[in-house]
Formats: C-alpha cells, structure tokens, sequence
C-alpha cells in the first residue's frame, strides 16, 4: 500500500483509456491527514473506506465495503465504485445518436445500469484496461482524490471523447454511515437535499420524463428530517434522482446535508452536475461486508451527484452527449464536521 502526502493537500489521480486489455497491478492507496483518511483502490477507482473521527475524536470507517478487493471483483452493490460510462440506469439498453442505435449489455432486467456488464467499476485504472461496451467512440477518463485540509475530501472526474460524440456520466457510488459502517441503519440520520423537484420513475426505475416538485410528499427534504420519518409512504425505499436546485445558477452549488446525532458527524456535498441520486441501499441484505459484518437493508446511503438518469432517451433532460474536443468535468466536494 502506497501512502501519498503533501504539505497544502494530499491527492490520487488514477486515469482510464478505454481501448484494450492488458495485463495491469491492482493496488490500495492511502491519503491521510491526521485522524482523517481514505484508502482506494485502483480497482473500479473504488474507496474502501473514509476513517473520521466523531465528537468525542473516536475514529471510525464510516463507508460500507468488504475486506479484501477480490470481494470488490466478485460484489454486485457497487460498495465506493467510480461507475460510467454512462452511470444509473438507460432504458431498454438503447439509445439513438445522430441517426445511429447503440445497443448496450442489459445487466438491470432489460436496461443498462452503470455502464453496463462492463463498467468503468469493473476494470483496472491507470492502464489501458476496457474494451467498449458498445458505446460509440474510444474515451479517456481521469479521476482525481484530493485531500484539502483536516476535513475536505474533493473528487474531481474528467473524461474526453477520442473520435467520436458519445454520451458520458460518472459518478461515485460510496455508500455512507456516518455512525460507523457496521453501526445498524442509517434511518435516523438526518438529511437535507437543496432540491425541490425529483425525476420519477416508471415500476424499473427508468424516469418518466416528468420533472415534478417534491412539495407535500415524502420526497421532500428541503428541510433537514430523519431519514425514516417518511420511508414508509414508499414501496421500497428512496432511490430517486433530485433535481438540484442550484443548476443554473452557479458553477457549483450545494446538494446535501447529512449528519448523525449518536456520534455528532456531518457531511456536507457540493458539486457542479445538476442531479443527486438519492438511495438507501434497498437492495441490500444480509451482505457480508468488512470485519465480518453483515449489511442489512438500509445500511448506508449513497448520493451520487450526476447528469439525470436515461437522459439519452429523455430529450428534456440535460443533454451527456459529449463531443471530441470537448471536456466532460465532475467535481464533487465533501466537507466532514463532528459536533
């Protein structure tokens, strides 16, 4: 394990170009300042974990994961996974770019989730490492781990098309408690999301197309509630995409405030993408995850700032097509507090 630091910020940068296999190390990585530490690996470009002290300055791990990285290879949660080409979900595995039909793996029922069967989480980063999945065109990825100050985690993800126009959306799927990873359910966090509208879904979770305000329903959390207080006017669970209501703007804008009681930590995200996937790992049971513990429903959260889901087939949605020449950039930023 490589441990990377800098006097003003500690950083990892791990790069993708998408063309061809070879044959490639997979490493673990630490950036730490002080109590506060993060290990990835360049698997997936996953984190395996954030080390946070709380109020009292006990230091715990407070993202789901697994013991080893071959857990990672072998998981189907996406635990801490830089997913694309094209995260969240593409219905009916297809979608139509100047004139031509791309027809994708269908790993989700009948539709695409995070890139497909084989993803950006599921290959090696900082070597030429995936074949195309069938999505138009070659591309090089970039992502950045950044360590700013005792208390700011930045990512800072960049893609550019090689030859062709194609669609393109990372995002970080990290699982969070903020009571520890193997602490019980996260429904009794509290969460603020700066967003009064959200894209529903039709029964596989492919958006409708509509944008409609969260006003009234137990989508809404303009103001900062429990997690729980709500989740039983819902079928499952939340996994919805907010809209954020800072797009447009400016740049960056933030879009989430989460914070626990029991151990006094607080998250709060910022980012320039015009949605936040909301999602309370609904799927999730009896998983083993790190140090033998088991992972229930509810276990973490994850929220994945983003372009809006299926926004290839949604034509009102914010256009991920993305040109050679041009530059795909998502930053995210995190700010960790205990009071």
């Amino acid at each position: 394990m490589a441990n990377l630091s800098l006097s003003i910020l500690v950083f990892l940068i791990l790069s993708l170009l998408i063309q061809q296999n070879e044959c490639a190390n997979i490493d673990v990585y630490e950036l730490k300042r002080g109590d506060f530490s993060i290990k990835v690996t360049n698997y997936g470009a996953t984190v395996l974990s954030v080390m946070l002290p709380d109020r009292n300055g006990k230091v715990d791990d407070v993202v789901l994961g697994y013991d080893s990285v071959k857990d990672y290879s072998n998981g189907t949660t996406y635990f801490g996974a830089l997913v694309g080409r094209v995260a969240n979900r593409i219905g009916d595995a297809r979608f139509t770019l100047n004139g031509v039909v791309y027809h994708l793996s269908a790993n989700d029922g009948n539709n695409t989730l995070h890139g497909g069967k084989t993803g950006f989480s599921t290959v090696i980063w900082t070597v030429k490492d995936h074949k195309a999945d069938r999505f138009p065109g070659d591309v090089s990825v970039e992502v950045t781990y950044m360590l700013i100050g005792t208390n700011k985690l930045a990512l800072r993800m960049k893609a550019k098309p090689k030859n062709k126009a194609t669609p393109i959306n990372l995002a970080s799927h990290t699982y969070w408690n903020l009571a520890g990873h193997n602490s019980g359910d996260i429904l009794s966090h509290t969460i603020q999301l700066l967003a009064s509208k959200i894209t529903p879904v039709n029964k596989d979770l492919i958006p409708t197309g509509q944008i409609v305000p969260v006003a009234g329903t137990a989508y809404d959390f303009l103001k900062a509630r429990e997690i729980g207080s709500k989740i039983l006017e819902l079928a499952d669970g939340y996994d919805i995409n907010y809209v954020l209501d800072g797009t447009g703007k400016k740049h960056f804008h933030k879009a989430a405030v989460v914070h626990d009681s029991k151990s006094g930590r607080k998250m709060e995200l910022w980012t320039n993408q015009p949605g936040v996937q909301f999602y309370t790992s609904n799927m999730i049971a009896n998983v083993k995850g790190k140090s033998g513990s088991f992972y229930q429903k509810y276990a973490g959260l994850a929220l994945e700032t983003q372009g809006f889901p299926d926004a290839v087939n949604q034509p009102n949605f914010p256009s991920q097509i993305v040109s050679p020449g041009e530059t795909y950039e998502h930053i995210m930023l995190y700010r960790f507090t205990a009071e």
